[in-house]
């Protein structure tokens, strides 16, 4: 048992926000804080891995990330686009087909940023991946994402009941992680079929077998095009216990994707144009 003044100390690094470059989340009150469970939920390809890593390389935080939904060669290129500006064609065609050293400088400074691209990772292989970080850096992540939460094998789901309860076990699991390492967790998940395209707005209620009570913070991404190519994401705080939210997903803020750099910045408002 702790007091309040002794709950200062033991508190660890809990509660501190992981940086974050999207002016948009701040301004409604979003922030991935150590300690603590969140879950980024939409369509396929719609941008939540976008988000991840946009998180993830400008942080420039102790980070572990488990890749279970995309190979190194995809997430390698995006990365690097992300940290250089450079086009995520060209880096990849320079790591297919050679001359990717040139990238080597700006990719040494994220030294402590790590991935793991088992495609059916089992909780013991990211409490085993855990232990190795710390092992190696002498501290746990400041950031964990797992992408997908429904790539973590946590054992047979012969039914849709099963799945929601493993699903729901997995959450509890994540949350758990989160608050013995400090770490924020970040996990990625799924919709129901009716926003499967990410054309429109996605409420709480959309998030696949609507796993919502245990993350403190829980996100969703829809999409808007432009029929040139260009794509603006639309960021909504359907659940967060530490500031704004609308469980509707009607309140969001905007960000443009920059399909050659896949980097994402805000949509400015009139008053911040000038």
């Amino acid at each position: 048992m702790y007091s309040l003044a002794q709950s200062v100390t033991v508190r660890g690094a809990a509660g501190e926000p992981i940086p974050c470059s999207l002016k948009g989340l701040e301004r409604h009150e979003v922030q991935f804080r150590r300690g603590e469970f969140s879950l980024v939920a939409a369509g396929p390809g719609t941008g939540k891995s976008l988000l991840a890593a946009n998180l993830a390389m400008h942080s420039n935080l102790p980070v572990l990330y488990f890749s279970a939904d995309s190979g190194a060669a995809t997430q390698l290129s995006r990365a690097t686009a992300i940290i250089t500006g450079e086009d995520v064609k060209a880096i990849k065609s320079r790591l297919l087909e050679g001359g990717f050293d040139v990238y080597g400088e700006a990719l040494a400074k994220r030294w402590w940023v790590r991935f793991n691209y088992e495609a059916r990772p089992t909780p013991s292989d990211l409490e085993r991946d855990l232990a190795c970080y710390f092992e190696v850096f002498g501290c746990h992540p400041h950031l964990i994402v797992v992408d997908n939460i429904t790539n973590v094998d946590a054992g047979p789901t012969p039914d849709a009941s099963s799945m929601v309860m493993s699903l729901e076990g997995l959450c509890e699991y994540m949350s758990e992680m989160a608050r013995v390492t400090g770490a924020h967790v970040l996990a990625l998940h799924h919709v129901v079929g009716e926003y499967s395209d990410g054309l429109e707005p996605i409420p709480l209620s959309g998030v696949k077998g609507k796993i919502g009570r245990v993350p403190s913070l829980i996100l969703t991404i829809h999409k808007e095009l432009d029929g040139m190519d260009g794509r603006v994401l639309h960021i909504s705080p359907v659940k967060n216990r530490e500031g704004f939210e609308d469980s509707s997903g009607a309140t969001f803020s905007s960000y443009n994707f920059d399909r050659r750099s896949m980097r994402l910045t805000d949509v400015l408002t009139p008053g911040e144009w000038t």
